[in-house]
């Protein structure tokens, strides 16, 4: 039998899912398993049993297996992404020694004393000693060191999700170099382990002992345990193949292999990427994270509570379409999104700026969201297509930025993320843009991208670009209206792009008459 199917383990933030891709890009059988994102125990907090990550994609696994056709012996090998910047503390057994502290946590360590020394004078020289603080505060080791210093104490090794699963499947702590993206002592230049004199130890505490090996994407992790095997029905001794994070997935599972192609993902944080074969920084001090492609970087500017305002608005706002959804049977987003054609383009003058959580550099630290224009007219519908337009003028905006830095025009668009399911939003990118934008083949581009690493590194694909010709597929293009995008055009540049420096010292006097949101180390 040709072993040729590839395994791809998607584990997102809203789900779980196991995938069986072949070599062409199909997705042949999914199975998916919600998630419960985190819980709260406090105001800010997020935090998730790092044990119920394994058994959903254990049982994600099994639910595979028992409704496919598709024989184990088919399958050439495993591969993994995840959820970025998701933490975890082991202990010299494996186990964890608290919860997972998951990417959406807000919570700041206060009064941690500056970096000082020769860093901290460069910095201070440099104007970037509040976006260091910011780091630091930040980081989650700082916190549990500060607040549970007996956790820290036992810690023996200190892992994203995707080192932690990567360790439940294969009994080893490595991780792949393309999911390294959090508040970790990383060198993203050299896509290693910073270097023993690097200001990055001392601003995250962090003991070098307690971090995994790192391996290339395509490279092989380990095999599949008889413990694992068990548990999620793969196969014993199968390779587990280095993909990267879901973000830097999703870049190549939409077939961005290339600078002058845009990726645009519509998730909960919405982001646009480029790949790069050169180390550049969209944003000083921010650096491009690792590309699911060895070598390369993958340039992202991110809006970071981007399509969460979509649920945001269904929690405010569409109780109504809640109610309807439940009688009739059908999906709530389906309802809501007749709203958007119910309003014209430009939202009649309604217009969004999308910060609705604080940046570290770029909206800087002080930023808030913002919506100006309103008048009598106006309802629910035009903020929601507001909401929709305001993320695609921030994207364009980081379009734009990543242009400028890189040198490099972007002349192509791809669409991903639950976002690009909408019509209405892929036409009003289009226009906003004023550029064909494509939907990928399939939703499940992260996994995809996952696959395709795995493709390669299992060389069932002689390198990526073959991979990346073979696996992936552009779907239906949206052209831009030219009529629509020249109103579009003029509120972008006219208006959109003057928000935030006009708004701006009004956000710093806010901040400093409520205290929010906090300056960096403030408790």
């Amino acid at each position: 039998m040709t072993r040729d199917l590839i395994l791809s383990i998607d584990n997102g933030t809203q789900s779980v899912r196991a995938l069986i891709f072949d070599l062409k890009g199909a997705l042949l059988y999914k199975k998916r398993v919600a998630l419960k994102p985190y819980i709260s125990r406090q105001p800010g907090w997020a935090e998730q049993d790092a044990q119920y990550y394994w058994k959903s994609l254990c049982q994600a696994c099994q639910m595979l297996w028992q409704e496919t056709s598709v024989p184990k012996e088919a399958i050439a090998g495993v591969t993994l992404t995840t959820q970025r910047a998701t933490l975890i503390n082991l202990d010299s057994a494996g186990k964890p020694l608290r919860p997972a502290m998951v990417w959406l946590d807000q919570r700041r360590t206060s009064g941690l004393k500056p970096l000082g020394g020769l860093w901290g004078l460069a910095f201070k020289l440099s104007g970037m000693s509040e976006t260091v603080a910011y780091l630091q505060a930040e980081a989650e080791s700082n916190w549990i060191k500060r607040h549970q210093p007996d956790i820290w104490q036992k810690t023996h090794k200190f892992l994203f999700l995707s080192g932690y699963l990567t360790y439940c499947m294969t009994g080893r702590f490595v991780d792949s170099v393309g999911c390294q993206v959090g508040y970790v002592p990383f060198d993203y230049k050299k896509k290693a382990w910073a270097s023993s004199w690097n200001w990055k130890w001392q601003v995250t505490q962090v003991d070098p002992r307690m971090l995994p090996d790192l391996i290339e994407p395509a490279d092989i992790l380990g095999q599949v345990t008889r413990a694992a095997a068990e548990e999620t029905g793969i196969p014993e001794g199968l390779p587990l193949i280095a993909a990267a994070a879901d973000k830097a997935c999703e870049v190549i599972g939409a077939g961005c292999l290339e600078p002058h192609i845009g990726c645009l993902s519509y998730g909960t944080t919405a982001t646009i990427n480029t790949t790069h074969y050169k180390y550049i920084e969209a944003i000083p001090l921010i650096p491009p994270y690792p590309s699911a492609v060895p070598g390369a970087y993958s340039l992202e500017i991110q809006i970071y509570r981007g399509y969460w305002m979509v649920s945001w608005f269904k929690e405010q706002f569409a109780q109504l379409e809640q109610q309807i959804a439940e009688e009739r049977g059908v999906e709530v987003e389906t309802l809501i999104e007749e709203l958007l054609h119910e309003v014209p383009p430009g939202s009649m003058g309604l217009i969004l700026q999308p910060y609705w959580s604080p940046g570290i550099k770029v909206p800087g630290p002080e930023a808030k969201g913002a919506v100006i224009g309103f008048g009598d007219v106006h309802n629910r519908a035009h903020l929601y297509r507001a909401i929709i337009e305001g993320l695609a003028y921030a994207l364009k905006e980081g379009k734009e930025r990543q242009e400028k830095r890189s040198g490099v025009s972007i002349t192509e668009l791809r669409v991903s993320g639950g976002g690009s399911q909408s019509d209405a939003a892929m036409q009003m990118t289009a226009d906003i843009f004023g550029m064909a934008t494509a939907r990928s083949h399939i939703y499940e581009t992260s996994g995809l991208g996952a696959a395709i690493d795995a493709a390669v590194g299992l060389k069932l694909h002689r390198n990526f670009k073959t991979a990346v010709a073979e696996m992936t597929h552009v779907g239906r293009i949206f052209e831009p209206d030219l009529n629509t995008h020249k109103i579009y055009d003029q509120l972008y540049n006219r208006v959109y792009k003057q928000m935030y420096k006009k708004l701006k010292p009004l956000y710093e006097e806010i901040r400093a008459i409520t205290g929010y949101p906090k300056r960096p180390g403030e408790a």
